[in-house]
């Protein structure tokens, strides 16, 4: 069991797996009023900066579920780095279905709602695994303008237009759904340029370490396009954020 190998290469060298700095990950952190010992589930939890980060900063606890066995491992030892092993744990496994033993004070699904078939089956699931008056954290993203063609929204890495809302309409889609947003915290350009650019550095190092390998050729064409690519669709085209919900 693992992610598209495409992700283990160029996101290898990343601690946070989508478009936000160290900083805004802090600020959510911050905002949600963590208390000590607050039991907080992740699911598709990377290489587990929030979970690790969060139990040096404010003392939580809590476990995160993640396909790549790259990144599991690279968690485990971040919590390890960081001192907070004994507090945080790290599953390779699939998220999709995953009910925690223990109810949790915060369930989160950071970018990858696919795990449940979308936000709606998401929430549903992180659902299950959350105590009375506790939150939920969806990472979803949104336009930040709308593209003027299904070409456009492509080149954002969208199937199509339609697969993300404005930023209005998401917040209301989570009202539509029976929650109160309490929080929210933004990615900006710059957690963009870092989320991508990283990718880009990572890639070339890998070719100039594997210039054989059989997955060489497409990882090139990546590191040609993706900077322009970037530019002129992703950073001016789609945003990204982090929602605090609290059931009705």
């Amino acid at each position: 069991m693992d992610i598209p190998r495409i992700f283990n290469i160029t996101e290898s060298a990343h601690r946070i797996h989508n478009p936000f700095t160290p900083e805004k990950l802090a600020t959510l952190g911050a905002v949600l009023r963590l208390e000590p010992g607050t039991r907080v589930l992740d699911l598709g939890s990377g290489s587990g900066e929030m979970l690790c980060t969060w139990a040096r900063d404010y003392g939580i606890t809590g476990v995160g579920i993640d396909m790549s066995q790259l990144f599991t491992e690279q968690a485990k030892r971040r919590a390890e780095e960081l001192g907070v092993a004994d507090r945080v744990g790290f599953i390779h496994g699939d998220a999709a279905g995953y009910v925690a033993d223990e109810k949790c004070g915060v369930a989160a699904c950071i970018g990858a709602t696919w795990i449940g078939g979308g936000v709606a089956g998401t929430i549903g699931l992180l659902r299950k695994s959350l105590r009375a008056n506790g939150i939920i954290l969806i990472g979803e993203p949104y336009w930040r303008q709308l593209p003027p063609t299904e070409e456009v929204a492509k080149e954002c890495l969208a199937d199509s237009i339609s697969d993300f809302l404005m930023l209005p309409e998401l917040l209301a889609s989570f009202d539509e759904l029976g929650y109160d947003v309490v929080e929210m915290v933004l990615a900006d350009q710059e957690g963009w340029d870092r989320y991508e650019a990283a990718k880009w550095f990572t890639m070339r190092r890998w070719l100039e370490a594997n210039p054989e390998d059989d997955f060489a050729k497409e990882i090139r064409a990546q590191l040609t396009t993706a900077p322009k690519r970037h530019a002129v669709y992703t950073r001016e085209y789609l945003g990204w954020g982090v929602f605090a919900l609290m059931a009705r």
